[in-house]
């Protein structure tokens, strides 16, 4: 795949942004109170690693097959904490919040991408990766919602 000035620009852009998305889930899987939300964030580390190998591939002019990245992550979340706000939900609701604000900047950035590829191999691919930071979103959401969070 030839990329133009653009693409190559924004797959950049793509790249720091997964490099920034696995940097924070690991950490924050680290700090994480909760034993489900740790595994949570380090489920959604491994699938943005997996992200950034398929954006560096698109940067080494190859289009990955979407999909390619593994199945999707579908836990079932048990209410570990309760309406009483304690210093243990305190912290896992702001890295919960702060992880919810990377997902929305990151699907916002391949939606983007997604209209300025010429590439359809690469415009699905993108597509895919989007749907994939949408549903990390939805997890979180879910996770806080179980557990008395405001999102």
């Amino acid at each position: 795949m030839q990329l133009t000035q653009k693409e190559i620009g924004l797959l950049k852009d793509l790249s720091e942004q997964e490099k920034l998305c696995v940097e924070k889930y690991t950490k924050h899987s680290d700090c994480a109170k909760d034993a489900q939300l740790k595994n949570l964030f380090s489920e959604i580390a491994k699938m943005e690693q997996s992200h950034l190998t398929m954006i560096t591939d698109m940067q080494n002019g190859n289009v990955p097959q979407p999909g390619q990245g593994g199945g999707q992550y579908n836990p079932t979340f048990g209410a570990t904490y309760n309406t009483t706000e304690t210093p243990e939900k305190k912290n896992d609701c702001y890295l919960c919040s702060d992880l919810l604000t990377a997902e929305k900047h990151a699907s916002h950035l391949y939606d983007t991408c997604v209209f300025e590829f010429n590439d359809e191999n690469a415009r699905n691919l993108l597509n895919s990766i989007q749907s994939a930071e949408q549903h990390h979103g939805k997890l979180i959401y879910d996770y806080m919602k179980t557990n008395s969070m405001q999102a």
